[in-house]
């Protein structure tokens, strides 16, 4: 091959890769929120506390996305929410109870945001992964934790939320997010092997 061949076919590889790379859509999100857990009851309890109430724990969420397809109407994008909620209270009169936990869940999905390309973009996400609680090694009363403090397990995710144009690569988002996940070990039976965790949150995303 002449060097004039190859030039020419280096520059029009190097063109297309630069198409590509312009091409690619990615984002970066951060989000700040609440998980919210509903309460448990719990069978054979005393009247008076029948129940396992959980706090609304603060939590954030970091999220990586790259679009794969869409027009005008409708865009796939492929994402990796990662939600982390480090410290979830517990409040109940049994007194095996770990005064707190900790939980992260890593759940890729498939988001399909509506009319992408203006202000307001309104979307749903499916996906599903794993999950994992650190339960405290401190009980709500005080006194070490005889039980597990660990558990891992898997979590199915569904979310919808709205997308709201900002300032060039940068856009506003409003979201929430339910976890179906496991339930971690309490030291309570309260009868469930699994448990909605809802996260709702806002933040900033970077489009890049």
């Amino acid at each position: 091959m002449s060097l004039k061949h190859f030039t020419i076919g280096a520059l029009v590889a190097f063109c297309i890769f630069v198409e590509h790379a312009a091409a690619q859509k990615n984002e970066l999100s951060g989000i700040i929120g609440r998980t919210f857990v509903s309460n448990q009851g719990i069978p054979g309890a005393p009247s008076y506390d029948p129940e396992l109430r959980f706090g609304k724990g603060l939590t954030f969420e970091i999220n990586y996305a790259r679009h794969v397809m869409g027009g005008e109407v409708l865009a796939l994008a492929l994402e990796v929410p990662f939600v982390v909620d480090p410290a979830q209270d517990l409040h109940t009169a049994q007194n095996l109870v770990p005064k707190q936990y900790s939980s992260y869940f890593v759940t890729p999905a498939a988001r399909l945001n509506v009319f992408p390309g203006t202000a307001v973009s309104p979307w749903v996400s499916f996906g599903g992964g794993f999950g994992h609680f650190s339960e405290s090694s401190t009980l709500l009363f005080g006194g070490t934790n005889p039980g597990k403090t660990g558990t891992t397990t898997g979590v199915l995710q569904a979310g919808l939320g709205l997308d709201v144009k900002l300032y060039k690569n940068f856009s506003l988002r409003g979201e929430a997010r339910e976890f179906w996940s496991g339930v971690p070990q309490l030291n309570v039976d309260t009868g469930k092997s699994r448990q909605y965790n809802l996260f709702a949150g806002g933040g900033i995303v970077w489009h890049f």
